[in-house]
């Protein structure tokens, strides 16, 4: 990235690409208004006031009149980026947005890199990093409740918690180093007993957000939700009704899933990405055993494990021991009693295991489908915290890890008893790691990591 140039001005188109009634092309940087005031006629923008519309004429440097426009003026530091900002809506013809960006370009403006304008208002102090990374899930939501997760995280949620972690034990650093001036005379200032009990209150309440992780991340990118069983227990026509499509084939032949299948259904604002998979028997053939071997890939990467059975051939005994083979450490598990048309007075509960929901249905005949549907929304709903924010980012779940580990070594050193130095190395480790977060301290190639994902224009 090219991030490091504050003092250029950036363009870029931030609307999709193709005809459209309107694109916007925004431009940022000590110049901005300059440019835009040899190109445009209808008001000269050096002279109006902030966060106000202008309408007017886009010409070339020859006067051929390339376009009515709408600008939008902001003056830094109240805009985006903290710089002068211009927004140009123009009619969505690409040649002319190509010819506007071109016209800008020969002007001084040079192509924006992706993410740059987020970067710039994160260099500017408009947002902490995990705000600005919250600007790109944003953009990249799917479902109400991915979107719900990521203004939470955009409007500080994570930050503040973070924040409020590192002043509580940036307070006691201090004191601890203030002793360190005073190591010939014996002074403490810094109780232990206080601080190490809020080593542990903040251990605590990392662990809890770590735990956030697997379910936060889920709900980011689509809940895998894996549909596995014997051949021939109604896996793919269970698929069907629950997307209320024919997107598998349905067969009598056992084995007819030779692949996974994977497919998108929305519950309760909840984004779950069900995959269909290969019956879980002895393969007969190499592509069904590289079916099956696909099918445990996908059901060790499974936040849900919807087990399909036939209740009319297996027993209690013969879906323990299944389960049991496939070992979902991570999942959570739906049992779906199926074909209960053929078997009505089967008492589904005598299949139960464990705590796992028990969903006795009939696939073909749509009995008790809504039922699942229902089962799988509060499955998630009941996990997600009232009183918490949840973390989506691996980036922040690994820092959150490094912190535990060096507030774990506190702990150890205060019952210990070793020296104040050593004690507030280990509390400045633990400071560095959630300043990582917040990008209080960060490092270049994270910055471009974190907005080379970005989209271009934002």
């Amino acid at each position: 990235m090219q991030s490091s140039h504050l003092s250029d001005t950036i363009v870029a188109v931030s609307t999709g690409q193709g005809v459209a009634a309107i694109s916007l092309i925004r431009m940022s940087g000590p110049q901005a208004i300059e440019i835009t005031d040899k190109i445009f006629t209808g008001a000269l923008l050096s002279k109006e006031q902030t966060h106000t519309l202008n309408y007017g004429v886009i010409k070339d440097e020859k006067g051929v009149h390339l376009d009515d426009v709408v600008i939008g003026l902001y003056r830094g530091p109240k805009s985006y980026t903290s710089e002068d900002v211009i927004e140009i809506s123009c009619h969505g013809s690409p040649y002319i947005v190509k010819e506007i960006m071109a016209l800008l370009i020969r002007q001084g403006a040079r192509p924006a890199d992706a993410g740059e304008f987020t970067m710039r208002a994160f260099m500017h102090g408009r947002m902490d990093l995990s705000q600005a990374e919250a600007v790109a899930d944003l953009i990249a939501s799917q479902s109400r409740a991915s979107h719900t997760l990521a203004v939470q995280q955009m409007k500080g949620g994570v930050s503040s918690e973070i924040k409020n972690l590192r002043q509580k034990l940036l307070d006691f650093v201090s004191l601890i180093e203030l002793e360190l001036d005073f190591g010939e005379e014996d002074v403490e200032f810094a109780d232990r007993a206080k601080l190490k009990s809020l080593v542990e209150e903040i251990i605590t309440l990392t662990s809890r957000l770590k735990e956030t992780f697997h379910l936060g991340n889920a709900i980011k990118e689509g809940i895998p939700t894996v549909i596995t069983g014997r051949p021939n227990a109604g896996k793919s026509t269970l698929l069907n009704k629950l997307l209320n499509e024919e997107r598998a084939i349905v067969s009598d032949i056992p084995g007819t899933t030779r692949d996974t299948i994977e497919e998108v259904l929305v519950i309760e604002g909840m984004q779950f990405r069900l995959i269909d998979t290969a019956g879980i028997r002895e393969a007969h053939d190499e592509i069904e055993s590289i079916g099956i071997g696909r099918t445990m890939e996908k059901i060790g990467l499974a936040s849900i494990l919807i087990y399909v059975f036939d209740i009319t051939t297996m027993s209690p005994k013969e879906v323990a021991e299944d389960i049991a083979s496939i070992q979902p450490e991570n999942a959570k598990v739906i049992l779906a009693a199926n074909k209960m048309d053929l078997n009505p007075y089967a008492h589904a509960d005598e299949w139960k295991l464990k705590d796992y929901p028990i969903v006795p249905l009939s696939a073909m005949n749509n009995m008790n489908i809504e039922y699942l549907i229902e089962t799988l929304g509060a499955s998630v709903a009941k996990d997600i915290p009232a009183d918490l924010p949840m973390i989506s980012s691996a980036r922040h779940y690994h820092a959150l890890e490094r912190t535990q580990s060096r507030l774990d070594d506190v702990i150890s050193g205060l019952d210990s008893g070793i020296t104040h130095d050593f004690l507030a190395q280990d509390i400045r480790q633990a400071l560095h790691h959630l300043a990582e977060i917040t990008g209080e301290i960060s490092t270049e190639d994270v910055l471009g990591n974190i907005f080379g994902r970005f989209c271009i224009g934002k």
